[in-house]
């Protein structure tokens, strides 16, 4: 079984590059430091390491308190952090800048995962969120590197992707030595996908111990001065393919009964910034860009976040939040940005990568979901034109937000225990 995957993964290179290569005509970062896609890493090798991995954005801002917390315990151990995607990469940047070493994880083949573990060559792996690379596995178990799933969470949809590999993921995950699952059904879905219930258990959802940046209400406060305090605001974050059109259908609808409303909206991928403001100018919409304005004016109608890192402040400027991810079946993305910054929340049908946050949300009256896109505009409006039920909202999803946090604390003494042994 083994061998009949390493094939597949040498036969499947030459199309996974090809698809590198195209993401790239959008966004060039894709065409830079591909050596490092094949284990060639240009940092300087390191002895000793401890290693996370977070394969994008959203698994390097969950992650974010644990290497702080990593940084601060074992000042004198290098730390790595790998990525798989440019814009994870760039936010390792912008949250650590040179204090870690930062490259690229290495296609799932054995060459190029020896050569990467010999460059790194970590005391520890830790692997944030879900990422199950057999001979990456493998690899670690055999060089008796102790391997960490953390935060580990399973959906009901990648637990039927993975089945097709049912019995070579079963033995990878036995060179797990613990797997810190998010939730109690989180847990189930590795027991079912072959780990050994004995080093599964329940620690929490690192995203709760996200720090909440003083500056980021600071600059929300500023920025709702420089566009009008009382001027109604909602933000649509994080959105996909196939979800800024009913975002700008319902805010056609907004502005019917609030003509001075604006609204941000922030595309998930640097990709595809150009083709959201084409869209947004093609219906009619006054735009204004984070890139070229910097903050909108009174005549605006429409405000593109076509930065990353930054949906913080724009998340407390507004008056509540629509989570992307979640009108088209992507699985969301994280409704606790918004949460910490005591913010309303609308989310889609489709949540399955935040169900159990989501569910929490609506259960405590801190989020509400939307049916569908025809539903949207109803809802924004409802809820900008009720400044009561905003606030309670507001409170209720910090509350939430900070009864859950300590996950990063349980993590760590796991953590310790390992390097201990």
């Amino acid at each position: 079984m083994r061998y009949l995957y390493t094939l597949a993964m040498y036969l499947a290179t030459p199309f996974i590059v090809l698809r590198l290569l195209f993401r790239g005509v959008r966004y060039r970062d894709y065409h830079r430091r591909w050596r490092e896609r094949f284990g060639f890493a240009l940092a300087p090798a390191v002895r000793g390491s401890l290693w996370v991995h977070a394969v994008s954005v959203g698994e390097v801002n969950a992650a974010e308190p644990l290497l702080k917390a990593l940084r601060n315990s074992y000042p004198n151990a290098p730390l790595v952090v790998t990525t798989v995607t440019p814009t994870g990469s760039e936010r390792v940047r912008q949250l650590f800048g040179d204090s870690v070493v930062h490259v690229y994880l290495p296609y799932d083949l054995p060459f190029a995962v020896s050569r990467f573990l010999k460059r790194v060559r970590p005391r520890l792996a830790v692997i944030v969120e879900t990422e199950i690379w057999p001979n990456l596995y493998f690899a670690c178990g055999k060089r008796g590197i102790p391997m960490l799933i953390v935060n580990a969470r399973l959906s009901e949809r990648s637990l039927r992707g993975y089945r097709p590999l049912n019995g070579i993921v079963r033995q990878a995950l036995r060179s797990v030595r613990v797997i810190a699952a998010q939730s109690q059904t989180d847990a189930a879905r590795y027991r079912l996908l072959g780990a050994d219930p004995a080093t599964i258990l329940v620690s929490g959802n690192m995203k709760f111990d996200m720090p909440v940046p003083f500056d980021a209400v600071n600059a929300g406060s500023h920025l709702r001065e420089q566009w009008g305090r009382l001027r109604p605001v909602w933000i649509a974050g994080s959105t996909h393919e196939g979800e800024e059109l009913p975002v700008l259908e319902a805010h056609l609808d907004v502005l019917k009964r609030l003509p001075d409303a604006l609204l941000l909206i922030a595309p998930r991928h640097p990709e595809r910034f150009k083709m959201v403001e084409n869209s947004v100018r093609s219906l009619g919409f006054t735009l204004a860009t984070r890139s070229v304005d910097r903050v909108p004016s009174a005549a605006h109608q429409v405000f593109v976040i076509d930065s990353m890192g930054e949906l913080m402040p724009f998340y407390a400027a507004s008056d509540l939040a629509f989570v992307g991810g979640s009108l088209v079946p992507i699985g969301g993305h994280n409704v606790l940005e918004p949460a910490a910054m005591s913010r309303p929340v609308l989310v889609g049908p489709f949540t399955f990568n935040f169900e159990e946050i989501t569910l929490t949300l609506i259960k405590e009256g801190a989020a509400e979901r939307v049916n569908g896109k025809e539903d949207l505009g109803a809802r924004t409006l409802r809820l900008l034109l009720d400044h009561g039920r905003r606030q309670h909202m507001g409170e209720q999803a910090r509350h939430v937000f900070d009864s859950e946090r300590g996950a990063v604390k349980r993590v760590m003494e796991l953590i310790d225990q390992q390097l201990q042994e």
